[in-house]
C-alpha cells in the first residue's frame, strides 16, 4: 500500500522471499471479501432449497474458484500490472469498460455490505441498523486513515476470518448435520441448480473479488516469476479458506433443516444459529454477520479503487482518501436510500458474468509477450481458465435469460 510496497520485480525469475504474512492477508482480503452478508443469506438460502445436494454446487464451485483465481494471480503477477491495465494491453479501452464494471458492482455491493454492518450491531446492541452502519463505516475508515493501512488491512480481515470461522464452526457442531448424506449428495446429487452454480462463483471470484487478492500481492511487491508458488499457494489459500466457510454455514443450515426446523425466510443466516444455538446463537450471529460485512467493506472500497489508480496520478496519490470516499459514499446511499434489494440481485449475477470476460481476457495476456516477457503459462492451467471460461459464459447467459427475470418479479 505504500509507494515503497509497490512492484519491484517485474517479470523477476529469481525467486521471492516467502513473507507468510503478506500471502495469508492477501488470501484473507480476497476469502472475507467474498464472505460477507450475501454469502450468508445465499448459502442458507440454497441450503434449504436443495437440502445435502447442495453440496455439490459448492464442491463445483470451488474447482471453478480455483480454475479461476489461480490464472489470474498468476497472470497479474508475471505481468507486475493490475487487471485494468492488462485489459487495456490485450484491447485498447477494454480496461476502462472492465473498471466500470467492477467499480459499479463493487460500490453497490458495498451498500449491502455497509446495510449488513447496521443489521450485525442491530442484532449485538440493538441500535438501529442505520447507527450501526454509520459507527462501522468510521472503523472502517480509520483503518485506511493508518499511514500502514496494508498491514491494518491484512491484520483486520484475518482475525475477522479466523473469528467468523470459529463461530460458525461452533453452531454447525451444535446443529448436528447428517455429514454421510452431505458428503454422499456432493458427488451424487439428487437435483442440479444452474443459478446456484453461478450466484455461488459470482459471489466467490466475481466482479472485484478475483482480483482483491492480486492486486494486494502486487502494492506489496510479490511479483514477477520467481514469486508464482508464493502467489498459488496464496490463491489456492483463500479459495480454501472461502470453501471451508461455505462447508461449515452448509453444514450447520442442513443440521437444522434435517431436524425439521424452518429458516425464517425475513432472515435465514439468523434463524440458522438461534434455532441451532438458542439465544446465543442469535448474538453470535451478529458477531459473524458484522466481521463478514466490515470485511467485505473493507474489501471492496479497496480493490474497487485499485482498478481506477492507475487511470489518474491525482487518484493514484491520493488513493486513500478515495477508498474512504467510496466508503462515505456507499454508508449514506444506505442511511438515505436503504438497501436495495432488486439492484443487490442483479449485481450479484452480474458478477458471474463479467467474470469470463475479465478470465479470457488474461488468458489471452498470459500468450502476449509485450505483457508477460518470456513466462510460459502453463498448458493445464490455459485449459483449466477456458473451461472456467465456457461453463460460466454458458451458465451466466443461462441464468440472464431464463432465472434472473423472475427475481424482479
Amino acid at each position: 500500500m505504500k509507494p515503497a510496497e509497490k512492484s519491484t520485480k517485474q517479470n523477476s525469475s529469481q525467486p521471492v522471499k516467502s513473507n507468510w504474512s503478506l500471502l495469508m492477508g492477501a488470501a484473507f482480503l480476497m476469502a472475507t471479501s467474498a464472505i460477507g452478508p450475501g454469502f450468508l443469506t445465499q448459502t442458507t438460502v440454497f441450503t434449504q432449497k436443495l437440502a445435502a445436494s447442495f453440496g455439490f454446487v459448492i464442491l463445483l464451485s470451488i474447482l471453478i474458484d480455483i480454475g479461476a483465481q489461480l490464472n489470474v494471480w498468476r497472470i497479474i503477477a508475471v505481468a507486475g500490472k493490475r487487471g485494468q491495465d492488462i485489459s487495456n494491453m490485450v484491447l485498447p479501452g477494454l480496461g476502462y469498460f472492465v473498471a466500470f464494471l467492477v467499480v459499479a458492482g463493487g460500490l453497490a455491493f458495498n451498500i449491502g455490505n455497509i446495510a449488513g454492518c447496521g443489521l450485525g450491531v442491530n442484532v449485538l446492541f440493538g441500535i438501529s441498523p442505520i447507527t450501526g452502519a454509520i459507527i462501522s463505516a468510521v472503523i472502517a475508515i480509520a483503518i485506511f486513515l493508518n499511514k500502514e493501512a496494508g498491514k491494518a488491512m491484512d491484520r483486520f480481515t484475518q482475525i475477522a476470518g479466523v473469528c467468523m470461522l470459529g463461530l460458525t464452526l461452533y453452531v454447525a457442531i451444535k446443529s448436528s448435520p447428517p455429514v454421510g448424506e452431505a458428503v454422499a449428495k456432493s458427488f451424487m446429487p439428487d437435483t442440479l441448480d444452474i443459478m446456484s452454480i453461478v450466484t455461488l462463483v459470482g459471489g466467490t471470484v466475481g466482479g472485484y473479488i478475483t482480483f482483491a487478492g492480486g492486486h494486494r500481492l502486487l502494492d506489496a511487491g510479490i511479483t514477477g516469476v520467481g514469486a508464482l508458488p508464493q502467489v498459488t499457494k496464496s490463491s489456492v489459500s483463500g479459495v480454501v479458506i472461502t470453501g471451508i466457510m461455505r462447508i461449515i454455514l452448509f453444514l450447520a443450515a442442513l443440521g437444522v433443516i434435517a431436524h425439521g426446523l424452518t429458516l425464517d425466510p425475513a432472515n435465514p443466516p439468523a434463524s440458522v444459529f438461534k434455532l441451532a444455538t438458542g439465544d446465543v446463537g442469535y448474538k453470535l450471529f451478529g458477531v459473524v454477520m458484522w466481521a463478514a460485512a466490515i470485511t467485505s467493506v473493507i474489501g471492496a472500497a479497496y480493490t474497487s479503487v485499485s482498478f481506477i489508480r492507475t487511470f489518474s496520478t491525482g487518484i493514484d496519490k491520493h488513493y486513500r482518501a478515495v477508498i474512504i470516499a467510496f466508503i462515505l459514499i456507499s454508508t449514506m446511499v444506505f442511511a438515505v436510500v436503504g438497501k436495495p434489494v432488486a439492484v443487490l440481485i442483479f449485481v450479484g449475477a452480474l458478477n458471474g458474468l463479467i467474470l469470463p470476460v475479465t478470465l479470457g481476457t488474461l488468458l489471452v495476456a498470459a500468450y502476449k509477450k509485450k505483457i508477460v516477457g518470456d513466462y510460459k503459462h502453463p498448458l493445464w492451467m490455459t485449459i483449466f481458465g477456458v473451461l472456467v471460461v465456457i461453463l460460466m459464459t454458458y451458465m451466466g447467459g443461462y441464468t440472464l435469460i431464463n432465472d434472473l427475470p423472475k427475481a424482479f418479479l
